[in-house]
């Protein structure tokens, strides 16, 4: 019965994920930050409390599967700096909650249309916040989930200098729905791998502008913690990241030069001292494919410090 429902859950995301086809190109791409490390995923009773800070640096212009002049792009970079604090609370061994309010800084470098001079607009603000219930009662262990919520549209999307798909908000209601699961590889427990998925589908929109549906899954595994002082431990982590999105749409957009699909490699490491975390990873493109010509990142940084009660 367990291998059924685990089963189901999988099938159901993947047939998600091929209704579907986002990109740290001139549209950000955020949502590949909700998916990577098995730290957060939920363990029991109680909640977690986390603070996570995000950075890519989109400074290079690509055009299908290869890199592209930066010539052929009238945008020039995209710097993000993503500052978010969460919280997950697990009412019972089957359901909880989570909330993710973002407050995003972003450097946006482009050709100004009236002079043709090189300017750089900057903006922070509040981000879209994420609200999500979670189910876990597919198994007393806890070690398959779902997460169903919505993203509201609280980011500012009408800064001056910025496009809207540069802009901190999307101005979009969304759906989300993902799931997790995670187990063991070998019988003794020193290596586990776990798998989870992220869909994020536009509902509601402002103006004629519709961002594209977005899905971000990963595949990772991590050895049991190992002891480094006293109560100090530490676990290695390596995973593959996938993100697709589809391209955007309406008479704001910029439909032609949209939509992405992008495979990353993550190696991690997470600290923990009793009830307090530490993780942090690289995600490295090893093979990106873009439509038109978009702005993308070498590699994205995410550090996340939490603690459990």
């Amino acid at each position: 019965m367990r291998a059924l429902r685990i089963a189901t859950v999988v099938i159901l995301a993947s047939v998600f994920s091929f209704s579907s086809q986002s990109a740290l190109a001139c549209a950000c791409g955020c949502g590949v930050f909700e998916v990577g490390g098995a730290g957060v995923m939920p363990s029991g009773q109680g909640g977690t409390a986390y603070l996570e800070f995000d950075y890519a640096d989109q400074n290079r212009n690509w055009h299908g599967d290869s890199r592209a002049p930066a010539a052929d792009n009238d945008d020039k970079a995209v710097r993000n700096a993503f500052y978010t604090a969460g919280l997950q609370y697990m009412f019972n061994r089957e359901w909880g909650m989570e909330v993710r309010v973002p407050y995003i800084y972003r450097a946006f470098t482009t050709t100004d249309d009236a002079t043709g001079d090189i300017v750089t607009n900057r903006h922070g603000a509040v981000g879209d916040i994420r609200l999500t219930g979670i189910y876990t009662g597919f198994s007393p262990d806890m070690s398959t989930g779902i997460m169903f919520g919505v993203k509201l549209p609280t980011g500012d999307y009408h800064f001056d200098g910025f496009d809207r798909d540069t802009a901190i908000g999307t101005g979009s209601t969304d759906s989300l729905l993902g799931f997790y699961h995670q187990d063991r590889i070998t019988k003794d427990n020193v290596y586990t791998w776990f798998a989870e998925a992220m869909w994020d589908q536009p509902i509601l929109t402002h103006g004629d502008y519709r961002p594209g549906t977005e899905i971000n899954a990963s595949l990772g595994a991590y050895h049991k913690p190992l002891p480094l002082a006293g109560k100090l431990k530490i676990t290695p982590v390596l995973q593959l990241i996938g993100t697709t999105r589809m391209r955007d749409t309406g008479a704001e957009a910029m439909r032609d030069d949209s939509g992405y699909n992008r495979l990353a490699i993550a190696p991690a490491v997470e600290l923990s001292y009793g009830n307090a975390k530490l993780y942090g990873d690289v995600e490295v493109p090893v093979w990106q494919q873009f439509n038109g010509n978009q702005l993308t990142a070498p590699a994205l940084f995410k550090v996340i410090a939490s603690y459990e009660f």
